[in-house]
C-alpha cells in the first residue's frame, strides 16, 4: 500500500514521500516531503488552506541555511526571511517550499570554507569563485515541480531574488506579483546584503539598506 501511494503520488523527478499535519508556533500547516529520485535530497512543502486551482497563492521558495536558521548566524538574513514567510502564510494561507540546497547549492562544508575566505576580504561572490563554484549554483526546477504538484494556478512570490521569478516561470509557474522579503541590516550582514543588491541584481528588501562602509573593515566577515 505504501509503495503504491508513492507511485501514485509521483511527479516528474520528485516523489511524494510523506505527509502529516504540523502544529507550529505560527499555526498548523500541512507538511509534505518530496524525495528527489536522482539525488536523494528531501525537499519540503509547508502549506495552509486550499491552494489547488487557486490564483494569487502566497508562496515563498526558500533555500536551506543551517548556519542562520539553526545556529543563529548573523552573517545572513535567511532565518528572518523564513520566519516572515511562515507568519504570512499562517495569516493568509499559502505555501513555503523549502529546498535542500545549502550555501546557494555548494553545500554546508563549502559554505563554511567560503565564510573563511570572506573573513580574509573576499565578498560572497568572490569566495564562491575562488572555490571553483559559480556565485549561485541553485536551481528552482524542483520548486516549480512541487508547486505544479500542489496545483496552484498563479502565485504571489515573496522574494528579493529575480532568479527565483525567472526559474519558476521557466518551470511553468505563473508569477503574478513579487512581494519584498524583509532584511534587517546590521554590521555582520551589511556587506553581504550589499553584494546581493549591487553584484547579484537582487531587488530592494522591505527594510532600508544602509550600505557597506568599507571592504577592509572587520564586519566584512
Amino acid at each position: 500500500m505504501f509503495d503504491a501511494w508513492l507511485v501514485a503520488g509521483q511527479s516528474e523527478g520528485l516523489v511524494r514521500f510523506a505527509e502529516t499535519a504540523l502544529p507550529t508556533i505560527w499555526g498548523e500547516f500541512r507538511l509534505r516531503i518530496y524525495a528527489d529520485r536522482q539525488t536523494g535530497r528531501e525537499h519540503i512543502a509547508l502549506f495552509r488552506g486550499e491552494v489547488r486551482g487557486k490564483n494569487g497563492v502566497l508562496v515563498r521558495v526558500h533555500s536551506e541555511c543551517f548556519t542562520g536558521e539553526v545556529l543563529g548566524s548573523l552573517k545572513c538574513d535567511c532565518k528572518e526571511q523564513l520566519e516572515d514567510a511562515l507568519r504570512r502564510v499562517a495569516d493568509q494561507d499559502g505555501i513555503v517550499v523549502y529546498l535542500r540546497q545549502e550555501g546557494r547549492g555548494i553545500g554546508l562544508g563549502n559554505k563554511v570554507r567560503a565564510y573563511r575566505l570572506q573573513s580574509q576580504g573576499a565578498d560572497t561572490i568572490e569566495a564562491n569563485e575562488l572555490l571553483g563554484f559559480s556565485p549561485d549554483s541553485r536551481s528552482y526546477g524542483e520548486a516549480a515541480e512541487i508547486l505544479r504538484d500542489l496545483g496552484v494556478g498563479s502565485i504571489r512570490l515573496i522574494t528579493n531574488n529575480p532568479d527565483k521569478i525567472t526559474g519558476l516561470r521557466a518551470g511553468g509557474i505563473d508569477v503574478v506579483e513579487r512581494i519584498a522579503s524583509p532584511s534587517t541590516v546590521q554590521r555582520h550582514n551589511r556587506c553581504y546584503l550589499e553584494t546581493k543588491l549591487v553584484r547579484m541584481g537582487h531587488l530592494p528588501a522591505a527594510a532600508p539598506f544602509s550600505g557597506c562602509p568599507s571592504r577592509t573593515e572587520s564586519d566584512r566577515k
